[in-house]
């Protein structure tokens, strides 16, 4: 039964769709199955994993609003063991459209429970907004992770994020867990940085991630050459950072692939 974890905040730029994708990729390389679900019109995480959204033609938008099967449109990234269920511009309109809906909250849940035993991780990339397809996000999800960027007016807008969140916990998916806040975009040498820092494990304290996504230039520019991180630059500080992630994720979710027997080191057989 996989996990699925939604990535979430309405404010812009605040490392959304890296984090989704790099994670994703993050987890395929240690090897676990992963599937990287686009819920935001933009598309950005489909084409960061190198597809061209003008070339899809189906999209998680058709299994929301028409009924198509997850599993008959997902793409095989070139990452091994990462998956893509794509986004398009019409998922714009299916905010408007399922509005009128009785179960309109519970839309991508129904698509991804048919998929979800497919799959050891399923990464929800959500748009900056806290509109339905997002909610539908939330409703779906086992738990979310939320970016917070090293910068100025970083805890402007997380009140309204958790409150959103507590609501959904209590209206449509009561076992909905924060994964964790994730401090982005930080920079060690600017003073601004390691107050926001201070300041979010301050108010938030064990729910703050030990990892930080440093700034990195590869970090940005992977996208445009439609590739993760891992694919990009291995050695660079976005995938180091991405992949301590991945693994500090696993740590929480107790599937790290190293039984705890094999931690310790029995020292009496040592010679």
């Amino acid at each position: 039964m996989g996990k699925i974890i939604a990535i979430a905040n309405q404010k812009g730029g605040v490392g959304k769709t890296t984090t989704a994708i790099n994670l994703a990729a993050s987890l395929a390389v240690l090897e676990f199955k992963t599937l990287l679900v686009d819920a935001d019109p933009q598309a950005n995480s489909t084409s960061g994993v190198g597809f061209d959204p003008r070339n899809i033609k189906t999209s998680v938008y058709e299994c929301i609003i028409n009924g198509v099967a997850a599993k008959d449109i997902i793409l095989n990234t070139e990452t091994p063991n990462l998956s893509l269920l794509p986004s398009h511009i019409d998922l714009v309109g299916a905010e408007i459209e399922i509005i009128n809906l009785p179960d309109r909250e519970h839309m991508m849940k129904l698509v991804l429970e048919k998929i979800k035993d497919d799959f050891d991780f399923i990464i929800i990339d959500c748009s900056p907004s806290l509109g339905l397809v997002t909610i539908n996000a939330l409703t779906a999800a086992d738990s979310v992770i939320i970016p917070v960027q090293c910068e100025y007016f970083a805890l402007e807008g997380l009140g309204k994020l958790l409150n959103t969140i507590k609501i959904v916990q209590q209206r449509l998916n009561p076992d909905l867990a924060i994964e964790g806040i994730l401090l982005t975009m930080y920079d060690s040498r600017t003073r601004l940085s390691n107050q926001v820092v201070e300041e979010v494990k301050t108010h938030f304290q064990a729910m703050v991630f030990d990892t930080i996504i440093q700034r990195s230039t590869k970090l940005g520019e992977a996208p445009s050459f439609g590739q993760t991180i891992i694919m990009h630059d291995v050695s660079s500080k976005g995938a180091v950072n991405y992949l301590n992630l991945a693994r500090e994720v696993l740590q929480k979710n107790n599937m790290t692939k190293i039984n705890q027997e094999d931690k310790i080191i029995n020292l009496d057989n040592e010679h």
